[in-house]
């Protein structure tokens, strides 16, 4: 009955998101109840997050709901695998929630009852997404999801570059939900004879050939692909997260990128009876592409959220090379191995979600307190925005990949899982594994290249124009959100060996065993104590310790005897802004060494310009190799379409009629 009731809560946290969703149109006049919608949102999202903890440590449930079409019910279960994505949902937008109430504190009442509807429904589209067990319930909570976040990120609609980067998303994202159709009815017939019912339970007895195994796998890839990022489909989301308001660029990369992730799982570790080894070989490749295809990017941004948003491909590369080398270990019978790199990708999804949370939420602070969200403007902010400055520190921190925070953890633990593989059947895949752990290793390196750049040039230096001299620091409610979102980046990185034991029933469920830590609560060991261990507690004492000592000799020692003087700056007596690296110029070497993954276009001022003003941008060649060809294609048949449109009556009556006589002619036969 307990378990039962799980169930129930978590579709009653749905619709009290819908209920708040549909009550801000009611009160949208009563600003003071119109208030009370986010942190009543939030409490919802941590109602759900807490749902999914006692879920985890029991069995999985459904229910039936009297919804839907007439013998078309919806079918929800709440088991491990989306117990754990509802403790990353809820986690996340219960912080993401909590600053949207201060960041949209000022927007004018019917715009904001407006947006807290799709907000609202957004976030109750991605908690179907994880209850859904069947197809019918699924596709219409992933239509549910796609269509709001559209409205979400067309919020400021009357800008013609936002316009554009919403209809791109929305064409991606119905483009790859016509690919999870496909796959569910090659699921749910796929050439097995009398097959056809849409509840997942009759998917997963589906005795499938490899063949119609592998078409549902290709199209779940492509599918759940084109809303994760995946590269080639990628080409949405650096044009839809800097058009998004921040909170919604915080929700859509920390929780949205994540429901594909957790569709890749159900459908070929769950759904599919059958895995194949050259999946996880495609999987790991794409997921090498992508994740450094997405840093190299980054690397080059001077825009504040475009720079996060081609990191976000960058961690979306990152789990999918974990989950491909799952399935690699999986049907290579290394159970323990597929254990570990299992519990490395869930880790790291959890992980994205609040640092790459964080850093979307102080971006936003700088965005809503300068105007600016181009780095090369900024600089100067940690005087004026501290809170911001430090909260975002520790984000920038996480997602380097330095201990003792939560982004190193994930990524030692994958590290662990390539550095420790022994001899596979496949003989080609003995070779890939060592290049695939390089690749890994220099993403990771660039990422940390790429932090470096988005907070040295943002909040250290000095101004580098005047929209920092207006900047204010964030609001209480807004830096209570961004505190949540850091004590989860510390927490998850402080305590790795109870969110790995956290993490065992759902790696249990998909591949049949869990990660056994060799070591005790403070200790992580993922395979042998005396081989490789982390201790996150004791290093984050050493380093307290260290600088506490550090800073008492200097007071002690020095005290008195500091003589301060103006640096000597290379002779040069002018000290500005002008004299410490841009956005521009901190990624100058990587486009020079990446240029052929390029397009640049480049505007150099004269050398004796008193006020130069330089401009370069990098365009993803993809979009004009893949994606140019087809939108000229479709603008040139838009247009020969429009020539029928001539304004007479008389047209229009001649195409009825010859499309009467068509119809007669042909269809009647």
């Amino acid at each position: 009955m307990m378990d039962l009731s799980l169930v129930q809560l978590a579709w009653a946290g749905v619709l009290c998101w819908l209920g708040l969703g549909l009550a801000a149109l009611l009160v949208q006049r009563l600003r003071g109840l119109l208030n009370l919608i986010f942190p009543l949102g939030a409490i919802v999202a941590l109602g759900l997050a807490a749902i999914g903890a006692m879920a985890l440590l029991g069995h999985a449930s459904a229910i039936v709901l009297p919804i839907g079409l007439p013998d078309l019910p919806f079918h929800l279960r709440l088991d491990e695998l989306s117990a754990f994505f509802l403790i990353l949902l809820g986690g996340a937008a219960f912080g993401v929630t909590l600053y949207a109430w201060g960041y949209f504190r000022h927007q004018e009442s019917g715009s904001l009852a407006l947006l807290l509807l799709w907000y609202h429904l957004f976030l109750a589209g991605m908690t179907t997404v994880l209850l859904a067990d069947d197809a019918y319930a699924f596709m219409v909570a992933w239509e549910v999801m796609a269509l709001s976040s559209y409205f979400l990120v067309t919020t400021d609609h009357d800008q013609p570059d936002i316009r554009r980067a919403g209809f791109l998303y929305l064409l991606i994202a119905h483009v790859g939900a016509v690919a999870l159709l496909l796959c569910f009815g090659v699921l749910q017939g796929g050439g097995v004879e009398g097959a056809g019912d849409y509840t997942f339970d009759t998917m997963r007895l589906a005795e499938m050939t490899p063949f119609w195994a592998s078409v549902a796998f290709l199209l779940a890839l492509f599918g759940f692909g084109a809303k994760a990022g995946l590269v080639p489909m990628h080409v949405w989301l650096p044009e839809a997260h800097p058009a998004a308001p921040s909170p919604v660029s915080a929700l859509m990369s920390g929780v949205m990128l994540k429901t594909a992730i957790y569709g890749l799982l159900r459908v070929t570790f769950d759904l599919l009876n059958v895995q194949l080894g050259w999946w996880g070989a495609l999987a790991l490749a794409l997921g090498l592409v992508t994740a450094l295809y997405g840093v190299i990017f980054a690397a080059v941004q001077s825009d504040m959220k475009r720079l996060l948003a081609w990191s976000s491909i960058e961690n979306i590369g990152v789990l999918l090379a974990g989950f491909g080398l799952t399935l690699i270990f999986y049907t290579d019978g290394k159970g323990a191995l597929a254990a570990l790199s299992l519990t490395a990708m869930l880790y790291h999804a959890l992980n994205h979600a609040f640092f790459k949370g964080l850093l979307f939420t102080g971006a936003g602070a700088v965005l809503h307190a300068t105007g600016e969200r181009n780095m090369d403007k900024l600089g100067g902010l940690m005087r004026v925005m501290p809170w911001t400055a430090w909260l975002t520190l520790i984000g920038a921190l996480a997602i380097a990949g330095l201990p003792p925070l939560n982004g190193f953890v994930s990524e030692w633990l994958l590290l662990q899982a390539f550095l420790l593989t022994p001899g596979l059947n496949q003989s080609y895949l003995n070779m890939v594994i060592p290049v695939a752990a390089a690749s890994v290793a220099l993403a990771a390196a660039l990422a940390a290249y790429v932090m470096v750049k988005f907070f040295g040039v943002t909040f250290l230096g000095v101004a580098r124009s005047g929209a920092v001299a207006k900047a204010h620091e964030a609001g209480w409610r807004e830096r209570l959100g961004m505190i949540w979102l850091a004590a989860g980046c510390v927490a998850l990185g402080l305590f790795p060996a109870q969110v790995i034991a956290a993490l065992a029933p759902v790696v249990r469920l998909l591949t049949g065993q869990t990660l056994v830590n060799d070591g005790s609560w403070f200790l992580l060991a993922p395979v042998d104590a005396e081989r490789a261990s982390y201790a996150p507690l004791v290093f984050f004492a050493v380093v307290l310790v260290t600088l506490l000592l550090v800073f008492i000799w200097v007071r002690r020692v020095y005290h008195g005897r500091i003589r301060r003087a103006d640096p000597w700056d290379c002779g040069y007596p002018e000290q500005d802004a002008r004299m410490q690296d841009s956005a521009e110029g901190f990624g100058q070497p990587i486009r020079q060494i990446f240029s052929s993954f390029m397009r640049v276009e480049r505007e150099t001022p004269d050398p004796f310009d008193r006020h130069p003003r330089y401009r370069g941008d990098s365009r993803d060649k993809l979009w004009v190799l893949l994606y140019q060809p087809i939108a000229d294609v479709a603008a040139w048949l838009s247009d020969k379409a429009g020539r029928l449109q001539h304004g007479r009556i008389q047209w229009y009556l001649i195409y009825s009629f010859a499309t009467l006589i068509f119809l007669l002619v042909f269809v009647t036969r």
